[in-house]
C-alpha cells in the first residue's frame, strides 16, 4: 500500500484505458444520472413554459396537435441543448460527491489507481455526450428550430410584417445592390438601385422605382427603369416600361430575421456566411456566432467534467449540498460567460472564433489547475 501510494504520488502507476468493473460502474452513474436530470429539468421547463403562453395559445386558437408536436417536440432538443453543460457538471457534481461521501474515491485511489485514470471513464462518457450534443447542433437542432420559430411567429408572436429599409447588399465584386424600402405583403423592393463599379469608377448603374419578386422566373421584375453605362466618360441612357432581371439576391434574403441562422443545417450555414461576406452584409455576424456556438458548446462538456470530478472528489465538511452550490454557481457563470462572449461580437471588440472560444480556454486553465491540486 506504501509502494502505491508513492507511485500515485509521483504519477508513475501505469495508465491502463481497458474497460473494468469500475469504469462501468462510473460510467453508469454519470450516464444515468445525466438522462434522469434532464427528464426532470424538462419536465419542469416545459410546465413554467405552458403556464407562460397558454394565454397566447388561446388567444390565437392554437391547435393541440401543433402545440404538442411542432413546438413542444421541437422545444425540447434545443433546450436540451442550451443547457446541456450544466446539465454535465451537475451530475458530475452530484454523484461523485456521493462517492467520496460513501468514501468509494478513497477506496480507489487507495487500491493503486491514480487519479489520472480515474478520470478514464468520466471521459468516455463526456465524449458521448460530446458527440450526442454535436449531433443535435448540426443535425437535429436547425429543421427543430425552424418547426420552432415558425409556430411561435405564428402562434406567439406578432406576424412578419414590417418593412426592411435600407438594405445594402455586394452581390460580387464590384457589383452594390441598394433598396430602400421592402415590403413584405406584396415581395416588392422599392427605390431600387444596382451599381457596378471597377477601381474608383462607376461602369454602370440600374435604377427603378420598385421590384417585384416573379416567383415562377425567380428573379426581380423592374419598372420604369433607368439604365446608365459609362464607358470613357461618354454616358448612355437606356429606360424602359419593365424588365427581367436574375440576381443572387432572393426575396428570402429579405425576410430573413436574424434567428434564421438558428434553423439551416451547417452547409447553408456555411453558404449563407460566404455570401454574407461577398456582399458585406453586417448580418454576418449572427451567422458566424451560430457557427462557432454549434461547435464551442459541446466541447464544453470535457471542460466541465473535468472541473466537476476536481472540485467534488474530495469529501468536503460541507457535504454534498456544498458541491452542488458550487457546481451551480460555476455552471451559470459559464453559460453566463458565453453570452457575453456574444457581445464583445457586436461590439467588435473580438472576433466571433475568439470570442466564443473564451469561454472555454479560460475554463480550461481552471480546470487544468483544479486537476493538479484535486490529487493534494
Amino acid at each position: 500500500m506504501k509502494l502505491n501510494k508513492e507511485k500515485i504520488r509521483q504519477g508513475i502507476i501505469d495508465f491502463k484505458p481497458q474497460i473494468t468493473t469500475m469504469d462501468r460502474y462510473i460510467i453508469k452513474k454519470f450516464i444515468g444520472t445525466y438522462i434522469v436530470a434532464l427528464l426532470l429539468i424538462i419536465g419542469i421547463v416545459i410546465i413554467f413554459d405552458l403556464s407562460e403562453k397558454v394565454d397566447k395559445f388561446v388567444t390565437n386558437q392554437a391547435p393541440l396537435r401543433l402545440i404538442i408536436f411542432q413546438y413542444y417536440a421541437n422545444f425540447i432538443p434545443y433546450f436540451v441543448n442550451m443547457f446541456s453543460p450544466m446539465f454535465v457538471f451537475l451530475t458530475v457534481i452530484f454523484f461523485t460527491s456521493k462517492m467520496a461521501a460513501n468514501t468509494e474515491i478513497i477506496a480507489i485511489l487507495a487500491g493503486g489507481i491514480s487519479f489520472k485514470r480515474l478520470m478514464w471513464p468520466y471521459f468516455i462518457s463526456a465524449t458521448a455526450i460530446v458527440i450526442f450534443s454535436l449531433i443535435l447542433n448540426l443535425y437535429v437542432i436547425p429543421p427543430c428550430n425552424k418547426g420552432r420559430l415558425d409556430f411561435e411567429q405564428k402562434y406567439v408572436r406578432k406576424k412578419y410584417t414590417e418593412f426592411s429599409r435600407n438594405v445594402h447588399y455586394q452581390i460580387s465584386p464590384g457589383t452594390f445592390l441598394y433598396v430602400q424600402s421592402f415590403a413584405p405583403s406584396n415581395n416588392t423592393a422599392y427605390g431600387f438601385a444596382l451599381e457596378t463599379i471597377e477601381g474608383h469608377e462607376i461602369k454602370s448603374k440600374l435604377s427603378s422605382t420598385e421590384a417585384q419578386w416573379d416567383s415562377t422566373l425567380q428573379a426581380w421584375k423592374l419598372r420604369d427603369y433607368v439604365l446608365r453605362t459609362f464607358e470613357d466618360g461618354v454616358e448612355t441612357v437606356k429606360t424602359g416600361r419593365a424588365l427581367d432581371t436574375a440576381l443572387t439576391v432572393t426575396v428570402e434574403d429579405f425576410y430573413r430575421r436574424r434567428n434564421t441562422v438558428q434553423t439551416l443545417p451547417n452547409g447553408q450555414l456555411k453558404r449563407l456566411i460566404r455570401d454574407q461576406k461577398i456582399r458585406g452584409d453586417k448580418d454576418v455576424m449572427f451567422s458566424l456566432i451560430e457557427q462557432n456556438e454549434r461547435w464551442s458548446m459541446p466541447f464544453a462538456a470535457f471542460i466541465l467534467t473535468l472541473i466537476g470530478v476536481s472540485l467534488s472528489s474530495v469529501k468536503r465538511r460541507g457535504g454534498i449540498g456544498l458541491n452542488i452550490g458550487i457546481g451551480i454557481a460555476l455552471s451559470f457563470s459559464y453559460i453566463l460567460f458565453m453570452r457575453f462572449a456574444q457581445m464583445f461580437v457586436y461590439s467588435g471588440a473580438l472576433p466571433p472564433f475568439i470570442a466564443l472560444w473564451l469561454p472555454n480556454v479560460l475554463y480550461l486553465i481552471i480546470a487544468i489547475y483544479l486537476y493538479r491540486i484535486a490529487p493534494k
